[in-house]
């Protein structure tokens, strides 16, 4: 879906807010508010890319080289669908590519270690934008790039099946 914010009357612009720019979330305001005071994690084993040209391209799968979980930096918002019904919504926040993925996307998600991930959820940090420091590449090394099944290509599809050529 994407982020949905307090005061929307429907969610047509979710779609448009799956991500937010490190380098102008302060700015923004479909994400100012939240960045000041609705920041979270999104906990993740991996993500996905395609490369290649259109009608042909191959799914990547984009994990930790060690396995285990990795921290995206987000943003939530809850807002309501209809009278006295709240929903919760988010966002990852994006940056520039590291080595690994710049020859596959100009884009990738801001991952946090452990440390950096408490700070960026503490509610009491009066300077948010000293959290930007946070919103940076991660280290080369950290990720591996797998080639991925192409039944990652519908999101009806779920299963480890889909981490296998």
């Amino acid at each position: 879906m994407g982020l949905v914010n307090s005061c929307a009357k429907d969610a047509s612009r979710a779609s448009h807010c799956i991500n937010a720019k490190a380098e102008t979330v302060e700015k923004l305001p479909t994400f100012r508010m939240a960045f000041k005071k609705r920041r979270c994690v999104v906990p993740a084993d991996g993500f996905y890319e395609w490369r290649g040209p259109k009608g042909k391209r191959e799914p990547l799968w984009i994990h930790p080289r060690e396995g285990g979980v990795i921290l995206f930096a987000g943003l939530y918002e809850a807002w309501q669908p209809e009278p006295n019904q709240w929903e919760t919504t988010f966002t990852i926040i994006t940056t520039t590519p590291n080595k690994l993925i710049e020859p596959i996307h100009n884009r990738m998600p801001v991952i946090l270690s452990d440390r950096d991930a408490n700070d960026w959820m503490n509610p009491n940090e009066a300077e948010p934008p000293s959290l930007k420091r946070l919103l940076a590449p991660p280290s080369d090394d950290l990720l591996e790039v797998t080639p991925a099944s192409l039944l990652v290509n519908s999101v009806k599809n779920e299963g480890p099946e889909l981490l296998h050529v």
